[in-house]
């Protein structure tokens, strides 16, 4: 039998496709989340969205709301609540810099996607704007234009 890696199989990463349609990606930051044992095995399985997801800094500290990551099936009464606050983990500076961003600028803190490394949960949250209306219809025009262009460059 071939060599295969079992983490390929299982779970590539778990994107918020919302993110990048809404909002105009700027500074990304890459943090760990405080998980509790159920959870890491039901993102595993990928039974987790972050559509809906946002994030604060409160007292020196970065939260995740709205995640939600399932129960996992095979848990007892220890399972997690899905839809809890969760701790991420990011460097003092880090932390500054963010904070300093939301207050004076009026960015917004989402996450962008969540994936495993090295066996450890990772989150990849940005510093972002929300787009306008108009910005919307500007990017669905590129694509357009886009597809076009490819079509043509096929076609011949």
């Amino acid at each position: 039998m071939a060599n295969k890696k079992k983490g390929k199989e299982r779970f590539s990463e778990i994107r918020n496709a919302k993110a990048f349609r809404n909002y105009e990606i700027g500074e990304k930051f890459e943090a760990g989340l405080v998980l509790r044992g159920t959870e890491v095995k039901s993102i595993r399985n990928s039974k987790a969205q972050i559509n809906e997801a946002f994030c604060r800094v409160e007292k020196e500290e970065v939260f995740l709301y709205h995640a939600h990551i399932a129960e996992y099936d095979f848990g007892n009464y220890n399972n997690h609540n899905p839809r809890r606050p969760r701790k991420l983990l990011l460097k003092r500076r880090e932390i500054n810099r963010i904070r300093g961003a939301l207050e004076a600028q009026g960015k917004a803190l989402i996450p962008l996607r969540l994936y495993i490394t090295h066996g450890l949960v990772k989150i990849e949250i940005a510093l972002c704007v929300g787009k306008k209306l108009y910005d919307k219809r500007q990017d669905l025009k590129k694509k357009v234009q886009m597809r076009e262009v490819e079509r043509a460059l096929k076609n011949q």
